[in-house]
Protein backbone atom coordinates (compact mmCIF):
# COMPACT_ATOMS: atom_id res chain seq x y z
CA UNK A 1 0.00 0.00 0.00
CA UNK A 2 1.35 3.41 -0.94
CA UNK A 3 2.03 6.21 1.50
CA UNK A 4 -0.69 8.25 -0.19
CA UNK A 5 -3.27 5.54 0.55
CA UNK A 6 -2.20 5.36 4.18
CA UNK A 7 -2.43 9.12 4.58
CA UNK A 8 -5.87 9.09 2.96
CA UNK A 9 -7.10 6.49 5.46
CA UNK A 10 -5.68 8.47 8.36
CA UNK A 11 -7.48 11.60 7.16
CA UNK A 12 -10.79 9.73 6.91
CA UNK A 13 -10.40 8.35 10.44
CA UNK A 14 -9.63 11.84 11.74
CA UNK A 15 -12.74 13.15 9.96
CA UNK A 16 -14.87 10.53 11.70
CA UNK A 17 -13.48 11.49 15.07
CA UNK A 18 -14.20 15.18 14.44
CA UNK A 19 -17.72 14.74 13.04
CA UNK A 20 -19.39 14.54 16.47
CA UNK A 21 -17.64 17.74 17.57
CA UNK A 22 -18.73 19.60 14.41
CA UNK A 23 -22.30 18.22 14.60
CA UNK A 24 -23.32 20.22 17.65
CA UNK A 25 -25.84 22.99 17.13
CA UNK A 26 -24.45 26.53 17.12
CA UNK A 27 -25.67 29.11 19.62
CA UNK A 28 -27.69 30.77 16.86
CA UNK A 29 -29.34 27.44 15.90
CA UNK A 30 -30.16 26.74 19.56
CA UNK A 31 -31.72 30.20 19.98
CA UNK A 32 -33.79 29.69 16.80
CA UNK A 33 -34.95 26.29 18.07
CA UNK A 34 -35.93 27.72 21.45
CA UNK A 35 -37.78 30.61 19.76
CA UNK A 36 -39.75 28.28 17.47
CA UNK A 37 -40.81 26.02 20.35
CA UNK A 38 -41.79 29.02 22.52
CA UNK A 39 -43.92 30.50 19.70
CA UNK A 40 -45.60 27.12 19.15
CA UNK A 41 -46.32 26.66 22.88
CA UNK A 42 -47.70 30.20 23.22
CA UNK A 43 -49.91 29.67 20.13
CA UNK A 44 -51.34 26.43 21.55
CA UNK A 45 -51.89 27.96 25.01
CA UNK A 46 -53.66 31.00 23.49
CA UNK A 47 -55.82 28.73 21.32
CA UNK A 48 -56.85 26.58 24.31
CA UNK A 49 -57.64 29.66 26.44
CA UNK A 50 -59.62 31.25 23.55
CA UNK A 51 -61.60 28.06 22.88
CA UNK A 52 -62.45 27.40 26.52
CA UNK A 53 -62.89 30.83 28.14
CA UNK A 54 -66.39 31.58 26.75
CA UNK A 55 -67.71 28.07 27.45
CA UNK A 56 -66.38 27.90 31.01
CA UNK A 57 -68.20 31.08 32.11
CA UNK A 58 -71.56 29.64 31.09
CA UNK A 59 -71.16 26.38 33.03
CA UNK A 60 -72.91 25.73 36.34
CA UNK A 61 -70.96 25.01 39.55
CA UNK A 62 -71.51 21.24 39.24
CA UNK A 63 -70.32 21.26 35.62
CA UNK A 64 -67.31 23.38 36.58
CA UNK A 65 -66.31 20.95 39.31
CA UNK A 66 -66.73 18.03 36.89
CA UNK A 67 -64.66 19.90 34.30
CA UNK A 68 -61.95 20.61 36.89
CA UNK A 69 -61.76 16.91 37.82
CA UNK A 70 -61.56 15.94 34.15
CA UNK A 71 -58.80 18.50 33.50
CA UNK A 72 -56.88 17.27 36.54
CA UNK A 73 -57.05 13.69 35.23
CA UNK A 74 -55.90 14.85 31.79
CA UNK A 75 -53.05 16.84 33.36
CA UNK A 76 -51.92 13.87 35.46
CA UNK A 77 -52.03 11.66 32.34
CA UNK A 78 -49.90 14.13 30.36
CA UNK A 79 -47.43 14.44 33.23
CA UNK A 80 -47.17 10.63 33.35
CA UNK A 81 -46.51 10.54 29.59
CA UNK A 82 -43.81 13.19 30.02
CA UNK A 83 -42.14 11.04 32.69
CA UNK A 84 -42.24 7.98 30.38
CA UNK A 85 -40.80 10.04 27.52
CA UNK A 86 -37.97 11.22 29.78
CA UNK A 87 -37.24 7.58 30.69
CA UNK A 88 -37.08 6.62 27.00
CA UNK A 89 -34.75 9.55 26.26
CA UNK A 90 -32.43 8.45 29.08
CA UNK A 91 -32.37 4.90 27.62
CA UNK A 92 -31.57 6.28 24.14
CA UNK A 93 -28.82 8.44 25.65
CA UNK A 94 -27.32 5.38 27.33
CA UNK A 95 -27.35 3.45 24.06
CA UNK A 96 -25.87 6.49 22.34
CA UNK A 97 -22.94 6.51 24.78
CA UNK A 98 -22.36 2.77 24.25
CA UNK A 99 -22.41 3.08 20.44
CA UNK A 100 -20.06 6.05 20.62
CA UNK A 101 -17.62 4.05 22.74
CA UNK A 102 -17.78 1.19 20.20
CA UNK A 103 -17.10 3.64 17.39
CA UNK A 104 -14.06 5.04 19.21
CA UNK A 105 -12.79 1.50 19.75
CA UNK A 106 -13.19 0.61 16.05
CA UNK A 107 -11.40 3.78 14.99
CA UNK A 108 -8.57 3.00 17.38
CA UNK A 109 -8.25 -0.49 15.87
CA UNK A 110 -8.11 1.01 12.39
CA UNK A 111 -5.41 3.42 13.46
CA UNK A 112 -3.35 0.58 14.95
CA UNK A 113 -3.75 -1.44 11.76
CA UNK A 114 -2.49 1.48 9.69
CA UNK A 115 0.50 1.91 12.00
CA UNK A 116 1.32 -1.77 11.61
CA UNK A 117 1.04 -1.64 7.84
CA UNK A 118 3.26 1.44 7.70
CA UNK A 119 5.89 -0.24 9.84
CA UNK A 120 5.76 -3.32 7.60
CA UNK A 121 6.33 -1.20 4.50
CA UNK A 122 9.24 0.59 6.13
CA UNK A 123 10.73 -2.71 7.22
CA UNK A 124 10.33 -4.11 3.70
CA UNK A 125 12.03 -1.10 2.16
CA UNK A 126 14.89 -1.50 4.61
CA UNK A 127 15.27 -5.18 3.75
CA UNK A 128 15.25 -4.39 0.03
CA UNK A 129 18.16 -2.02 0.52
CA UNK A 130 20.17 -4.56 2.54
CA UNK A 131 19.62 -7.60 0.27
CA UNK A 132 20.32 -8.06 -3.38
CA UNK A 133 17.12 -9.53 -4.71
CA UNK A 134 16.45 -10.09 -8.34
CA UNK A 135 14.03 -7.78 -10.10
CA UNK A 136 11.63 -10.60 -10.92
CA UNK A 137 11.44 -11.90 -7.34
CA UNK A 138 11.05 -8.36 -5.96
CA UNK A 139 8.28 -7.68 -8.51
CA UNK A 140 6.38 -10.85 -7.57
CA UNK A 141 6.65 -10.09 -3.86
CA UNK A 142 5.58 -6.49 -4.40
CA UNK A 143 2.63 -7.62 -6.50
CA UNK A 144 1.62 -10.15 -3.85
CA UNK A 145 1.85 -7.53 -1.10
CA UNK A 146 -0.09 -5.07 -3.21
CA UNK A 147 -2.79 -7.71 -3.78
CA UNK A 148 -3.04 -8.41 -0.04
CA UNK A 149 -3.06 -4.69 0.71
CA UNK A 150 -5.93 -4.17 -1.75
CA UNK A 151 -8.09 -6.65 0.13
CA UNK A 152 -7.12 -5.04 3.40
CA UNK A 153 -7.95 -1.62 1.94
CA UNK A 154 -11.40 -2.85 0.89
CA UNK A 155 -12.00 -4.24 4.36
CA UNK A 156 -10.94 -0.97 5.96
CA UNK A 157 -13.20 1.01 3.60
CA UNK A 158 -16.11 -1.25 4.49
CA UNK A 159 -15.52 -0.76 8.20
CA UNK A 160 -15.24 3.01 7.72
CA UNK A 161 -18.55 3.15 5.82
CA UNK A 162 -20.22 1.07 8.53
CA UNK A 163 -18.88 3.41 11.21
CA UNK A 164 -20.15 6.40 9.22
CA UNK A 165 -23.66 4.94 9.29
CA UNK A 166 -23.36 4.38 13.04
CA UNK A 167 -22.16 7.95 13.53
CA UNK A 168 -25.06 9.29 11.46
CA UNK A 169 -27.50 7.48 13.76
CA UNK A 170 -25.74 8.96 16.78
CA UNK A 171 -25.99 12.44 15.25
CA UNK A 172 -29.75 12.01 14.71
CA UNK A 173 -30.15 10.88 18.30
CA UNK A 174 -28.08 13.82 19.50
CA UNK A 175 -30.42 16.19 17.61
CA UNK A 176 -33.43 14.61 19.34
CA UNK A 177 -31.75 14.97 22.72
CA UNK A 178 -30.90 18.61 22.02
CA UNK A 179 -34.53 19.31 21.12
CA UNK A 180 -35.67 17.61 24.32
CA UNK A 181 -33.22 19.68 26.36
CA UNK A 182 -34.43 22.84 24.60
CA UNK A 183 -38.05 22.03 25.48
CA UNK A 184 -36.99 21.43 29.09
CA UNK A 185 -35.33 24.88 29.19
CA UNK A 186 -38.48 26.48 27.81
CA UNK A 187 -40.63 24.65 30.38
CA UNK A 188 -38.36 25.89 33.17
CA UNK A 189 -38.71 29.45 31.83
CA UNK A 190 -42.48 29.26 31.48
CA UNK A 191 -43.14 27.51 34.79
CA UNK A 192 -40.63 29.53 36.83
CA UNK A 193 -39.22 26.37 38.41
CA UNK A 194 -35.47 26.06 39.01
CA UNK A 195 -33.49 23.45 40.95
CA UNK A 196 -31.12 25.29 43.32
CA UNK A 197 -29.71 22.25 45.13
CA UNK A 198 -30.12 18.50 44.84
CA UNK A 199 -27.94 16.64 47.32
CA UNK A 200 -28.74 13.30 48.89
CA UNK A 201 -32.38 13.24 49.93
CA UNK A 202 -32.73 17.06 50.03
CA UNK A 203 -34.09 19.08 47.09
CA UNK A 204 -34.15 22.88 47.18
CA UNK A 205 -36.26 24.60 44.52
CA UNK A 206 -36.73 28.22 43.53
CA UNK A 207 -40.34 28.98 42.54
CA UNK A 208 -41.33 32.07 40.59
CA UNK A 209 -45.13 31.87 40.37
CA UNK A 210 -47.31 33.75 37.90
CA UNK A 211 -50.93 34.61 38.74
CA UNK A 212 -53.14 33.58 35.78
CA UNK A 213 -55.99 35.77 34.49
CA UNK A 214 -55.18 38.52 37.02
CA UNK A 215 -56.56 41.39 34.93
CA UNK A 216 -59.85 39.67 34.09
CA UNK A 217 -60.42 38.66 37.73
CA UNK A 218 -59.72 42.17 39.02
CA UNK A 219 -62.07 43.58 36.39
CA UNK A 220 -64.85 41.23 37.51
CA UNK A 221 -64.27 42.20 41.15
CA UNK A 222 -64.31 45.89 40.12
CA UNK A 223 -60.74 46.43 41.36
CA UNK A 224 -58.36 48.83 39.62
CA UNK A 225 -54.77 50.04 39.94
CA UNK A 226 -53.27 46.77 41.21
CA UNK A 227 -49.85 45.76 39.89
CA UNK A 228 -49.09 42.05 39.67
CA UNK A 229 -46.73 41.21 42.56
CA UNK A 230 -43.50 39.20 42.34
CA UNK A 231 -44.24 35.79 43.86
CA UNK A 232 -40.86 34.25 44.72
CA UNK A 233 -40.70 31.26 47.06
CA UNK A 234 -38.15 28.66 48.06
CA UNK A 235 -39.37 25.10 48.49
CA UNK A 236 -37.27 22.60 50.44
CA UNK A 237 -38.32 18.98 49.94
CA UNK A 238 -36.88 16.15 52.01
CA UNK A 239 -37.42 12.66 50.60
CA UNK A 240 -37.05 9.19 52.06
CA UNK A 241 -33.56 7.80 51.41
CA UNK A 242 -33.21 6.19 47.99
CA UNK A 243 -36.66 7.30 46.73
CA UNK A 244 -38.62 10.35 45.62
CA UNK A 245 -41.20 9.78 48.34
CA UNK A 246 -42.05 12.86 50.40
CA UNK A 247 -40.82 12.97 53.99
CA UNK A 248 -40.93 16.67 54.90
CA UNK A 249 -41.69 19.97 53.11
CA UNK A 250 -40.88 23.60 53.98
CA UNK A 251 -41.74 26.76 52.05
CA UNK A 252 -40.23 30.23 52.49
CA UNK A 253 -41.91 32.63 52.98
CA UNK A 254 -44.44 30.48 54.79
CA UNK A 255 -47.54 32.36 53.57
CA UNK A 256 -49.46 29.50 51.92
CA UNK A 257 -51.21 26.52 53.51
CA UNK A 258 -49.81 23.33 51.94
CA UNK A 259 -50.74 20.57 54.42
CA UNK A 260 -53.58 19.24 52.26
CA UNK A 261 -51.31 18.92 49.22
CA UNK A 262 -48.57 17.25 51.30
CA UNK A 263 -51.07 14.77 52.78
CA UNK A 264 -52.43 13.98 49.30
CA UNK A 265 -48.93 13.27 47.94
CA UNK A 266 -48.07 11.02 50.89
CA UNK A 267 -51.36 9.11 50.75
CA UNK A 268 -50.84 8.47 47.04
CA UNK A 269 -47.63 6.57 47.78
CA UNK A 270 -49.24 4.66 50.65
CA UNK A 271 -52.11 3.54 48.44
CA UNK A 272 -49.84 2.42 45.60
CA UNK A 273 -46.62 1.14 47.24
CA UNK A 274 -45.69 -1.03 44.24
CA UNK A 275 -45.39 1.87 41.78
CA UNK A 276 -42.04 2.33 40.03
CA UNK A 277 -39.46 5.02 40.74
CA UNK A 278 -40.53 6.88 37.58
CA UNK A 279 -44.15 7.00 38.74
CA UNK A 280 -43.03 8.20 42.18
CA UNK A 281 -40.95 10.90 40.55
CA UNK A 282 -44.01 11.94 38.53
CA UNK A 283 -45.99 12.25 41.78
CA UNK A 284 -43.23 14.53 43.11
CA UNK A 285 -43.53 16.67 39.98
CA UNK A 286 -47.31 16.72 40.48
CA UNK A 287 -46.76 17.93 44.06
CA UNK A 288 -44.52 20.83 42.99
CA UNK A 289 -47.03 21.94 40.34
CA UNK A 290 -49.88 21.82 42.86
CA UNK A 291 -47.80 23.94 45.26
CA UNK A 292 -47.37 26.57 42.55
CA UNK A 293 -51.11 26.47 41.79
CA UNK A 294 -51.92 26.91 45.48
CA UNK A 295 -49.49 29.84 45.84
CA UNK A 296 -51.04 31.55 42.82
CA UNK A 297 -54.61 31.00 44.05
CA UNK A 298 -53.89 32.12 47.64
CA UNK A 299 -52.06 35.24 46.42
CA UNK A 300 -54.89 36.14 44.05
CA UNK A 301 -57.44 35.77 46.85
CA UNK A 302 -55.38 38.02 49.13
CA UNK A 303 -55.23 40.67 46.42
CA UNK A 304 -59.01 40.57 45.85
CA UNK A 305 -59.82 40.61 49.58
CA UNK A 306 -57.33 43.39 50.35
CA UNK A 307 -58.40 45.68 47.50
CA UNK A 308 -62.17 45.05 47.55
CA UNK A 309 -64.10 48.33 47.29
CA UNK A 310 -66.42 48.19 50.29
CA UNK A 311 -67.15 49.98 53.53
CA UNK A 312 -66.57 46.65 55.27
CA UNK A 313 -63.21 45.14 56.18
CA UNK A 314 -62.25 41.61 55.15
CA UNK A 315 -59.94 38.90 56.47
CA UNK A 316 -58.77 35.95 54.38
CA UNK A 317 -58.18 32.60 56.16
CA UNK A 318 -56.07 30.52 53.78
CA UNK A 319 -56.21 27.31 55.82
CA UNK A 320 -60.03 27.28 55.99
CA UNK A 321 -60.61 28.71 52.46
CA UNK A 322 -62.79 31.30 54.15
CA UNK A 323 -63.26 35.09 54.14
CA UNK A 324 -64.52 36.84 57.25
CA UNK A 325 -66.40 40.07 56.50
CA UNK A 326 -66.50 42.46 59.45
CA UNK A 327 -69.76 44.39 59.00
CA UNK A 328 -71.26 47.35 60.81
CA UNK A 329 -72.53 46.63 64.31
CA UNK A 330 -69.89 44.05 65.16
CA UNK A 331 -71.41 41.34 62.95
CA UNK A 332 -69.01 38.93 61.27
CA UNK A 333 -70.10 37.03 58.15
CA UNK A 334 -68.16 33.81 57.50
CA UNK A 335 -68.06 33.19 53.75
CA UNK A 336 -66.82 29.91 52.23
CA UNK A 337 -64.74 30.21 49.06
CA UNK A 338 -65.66 27.63 46.45
CA UNK A 339 -62.99 25.73 44.55
CA UNK A 340 -61.27 27.96 42.00
CA UNK A 341 -62.76 31.26 43.19
CA UNK A 342 -62.24 33.88 41.88
CA UNK A 343 -60.65 32.55 38.65
CA UNK A 344 -63.55 30.33 37.47
CA UNK A 345 -66.46 32.70 38.19
CA UNK A 346 -67.63 30.33 40.91
CA UNK A 347 -69.98 31.65 43.58
CA UNK A 348 -69.46 32.40 47.27
CA UNK A 349 -71.43 30.78 50.11
CA UNK A 350 -72.46 32.30 53.45
CA UNK A 351 -71.76 29.80 56.26
CA UNK A 352 -72.79 31.66 59.39
CA UNK A 353 -73.14 35.00 61.16
CA UNK A 354 -71.54 35.80 64.50
CA UNK A 355 -71.57 38.92 66.66
CA UNK A 356 -70.14 40.04 69.97
CA UNK A 357 -72.99 42.56 70.35
CA UNK A 358 -76.69 42.02 70.90
CA UNK A 359 -77.48 42.56 67.22
CA UNK A 360 -77.42 38.94 66.11
CA UNK A 361 -78.40 37.61 69.54
CA UNK A 362 -81.77 39.32 69.17
CA UNK A 363 -82.45 37.39 65.95
CA UNK A 364 -84.00 33.96 66.38
CA UNK A 365 -82.31 30.79 65.17
CA UNK A 366 -84.96 30.45 62.49
CA UNK A 367 -84.24 34.03 61.42
CA UNK A 368 -80.52 33.29 61.06
CA UNK A 369 -81.34 30.26 58.93
CA UNK A 370 -83.56 32.45 56.73
CA UNK A 371 -80.72 34.99 56.31
CA UNK A 372 -78.23 32.29 55.31
CA UNK A 373 -80.67 30.62 52.91
CA UNK A 374 -81.75 33.90 51.32
CA UNK A 375 -78.15 35.11 50.91
CA UNK A 376 -77.10 31.87 49.21
CA UNK A 377 -80.03 32.15 46.79
CA UNK A 378 -78.94 35.52 45.42
CA UNK A 379 -78.17 35.52 41.71
CA UNK A 380 -74.73 34.35 40.55
CA UNK A 381 -73.17 37.73 39.55
CA UNK A 382 -73.81 39.11 43.06
CA UNK A 383 -72.34 36.02 44.74
CA UNK A 384 -69.25 36.06 42.52
CA UNK A 385 -68.24 39.54 43.71
CA UNK A 386 -67.11 39.69 47.35
CA UNK A 387 -68.23 43.31 47.90
CA UNK A 388 -71.68 42.96 46.33
CA UNK A 389 -72.27 39.67 48.18
CA UNK A 390 -71.49 41.19 51.59
CA UNK A 391 -73.70 44.19 50.80
CA UNK A 392 -76.49 41.76 49.92
CA UNK A 393 -75.97 39.86 53.19
CA UNK A 394 -76.18 43.10 55.16
CA UNK A 395 -79.43 44.12 53.42
CA UNK A 396 -81.00 40.72 54.16
CA UNK A 397 -79.83 40.95 57.80
CA UNK A 398 -81.40 44.36 58.25
CA UNK A 399 -84.70 43.26 56.67
CA UNK A 400 -84.90 40.15 58.86
CA UNK A 401 -84.19 42.16 62.02
CA UNK A 402 -86.85 44.68 61.03
CA UNK A 403 -89.38 41.90 60.35
CA UNK A 404 -88.75 40.23 63.72
CA UNK A 405 -88.93 43.58 65.49
CA UNK A 406 -92.36 44.28 63.97
CA UNK A 407 -93.48 40.78 64.85
CA UNK A 408 -92.48 41.25 68.48
CA UNK A 409 -94.36 44.60 68.67
CA UNK A 410 -97.65 43.19 67.36
CA UNK A 411 -99.89 42.39 70.40
CA UNK A 412 -101.21 38.89 70.66
CA UNK A 413 -104.94 38.65 70.02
Amino acid sequence: MSEVDLNSLRRRILELRNVSENSELSDEDTENLLSKVVVELERKISQVVSDCSSDVRSLANEDLNELMEHLKKELNAVEGENANTESEIMELLRRCMEDNDKLECELEKLSCSLDFMESQILEKEKQDKQTNVSYEAAYKETFSNAHDSSFEMLELNHRIEKNKMTLKSLQDLDTIIQRFEAVEKIEDTLTGLRVVEFEGNRIRLSLKTHIPNLESVLHQQEIEGVIEPELNHELIIETIDGTFELKNVEVFPNDTYLDEIVDAAKSFRLRYPSFSVITTRSSLEWFVRRVQDRIALASLRRIVVKNAKSRHSFEYLDKEDTVVAHMVGGVDAFIKLSQGWPTLNSTLELISLKSSSQLCKEISLAGLCIIVETANSLNAPIRQNISSFVNGIEDILMKQMHAELLSDNIPNK
